[in-house]
């Protein structure tokens, strides 16, 4: 029996503004400003580019995960858990933080290649994965599957980064359950993407337009879903090329943040920065490990 298509509607949406972050880069930052402070399980969302000289050195995470998706340019990746790669354009990088980790993500600049551009996506840990062991994936663009919804000679193509779409599965299998998808329209047309029943799902354009329920948005917003029992997914008709969507399960627990650590309440959180200033429980390289990409 095949699910009818009933698509969910746009119920907010936030223009994502540039501005400074980190050593001299730029990023349009929705999901955790004012706006948008919480999207659970999202906690954050940054559109960013760093340019010549520029990029974010050595800091600590606990209890989330962190995916950064390279659009174009490279970045390089290094931790106190000893995983280090560089991310080429069109390859992801999952890292999650666990129960701590220190690390450094800096851009590669080279003659006649593009700045660094991509998307870093803060994802909280379910409660019983806030103090598992730290762990790290990365994959290159060619690793990433494509899902095409109309033929591989259609006007739309879906980068499956994790979940399922058209048929098609991720090897990603992030903690927590993160769908990630980058949808392409090399002209205009028509993706309806299942979504789960219940799970928290938005969209963020980087490229072009997009109509959804006939209400055009356009680049650098981003939109979030409604989430009734009967919609089965989201229908996106792309009016230029390029969007960008992020789905995901919520989870139904308390978010204590404090800068880049993530618990479930203020002990936690209290306790994590006595960890840190102690170096002990998942610190213990805090203030001794240096990476050799964070001064360059």
């Amino acid at each position: 029996m095949s699910i009818a298509w009933i698509s969910r509607t746009v119920v907010k949406k936030v223009l994502a503004i540039e501005q400074a972050e980190g050593a001299g880069a730029r990023v349009r930052r929705s999901i955790g400003t004012a706006s948008l402070k919480n999207l659970t399980p999202f906690l954050m969302l940054d559109h960013f580019h760093v340019g010549n000289g520029a990029g974010f050195p050595d800091h600590p995470h606990r209890g989330q995960a962190t995916v950064t998706y390279m659009i174009e340019g490279s970045s390089r990746h290094e931790d106190s858990a000893g995983h280090a790669g560089t991310i080429e354009a069109g390859g992801v990088q999952w890292m999650c933080a666990g129960r701590g980790i220190i690390h450094a993500e800096m851009p590669v600049h080279a003659p006649g290649h593009p700045d660094p551009r991509g998307f870093q996506l803060w994802v909280d840990l379910p409660k019983e994965f806030k103090m598992v062991e730290p762990s790290y994936q990365e994959l290159g663009p060619d690793q990433i599957p494509v899902a095409y919804p109309e033929g591989k000679d259609g006007p739309s193509a879906v980068k499956v980064i994790s979940g399922k779409s058209h048929g098609v599965e991720s090897p990603v299998r992030p903690l927590g359950g993160c769908w990630f998808f980058h949808i392409i329209f090399k002209k205009s047309s028509t993706v309806f993407q299942e979504i789960p029943t219940g799970w928290t799902s938005f969209a963020y354009i980087f490229k072009g337009k997009v109509s959804i329920d006939d209400k055009t948005h356009d680049s650098f917003n981003t939109l979030v879903f409604s989430s009734e029992n009967n919609q089965t997914g989201v229908s996106i008709t792309g009016l230029e090329d390029g969007t960008e969507l992020i789905l995901a399960k919520p989870l139904d627990q308390t978010v204590f943040q404090y800068g880049p650590f993530v618990m479930t309440t203020k002990e936690e959180i209290q306790k994590t920065l006595v960890d840190y200033q102690m170096g002990i429980n998942g610190f213990e390289k805090a203030h001794k490990w240096k990476s050799q990409i964070g001064g360059l």
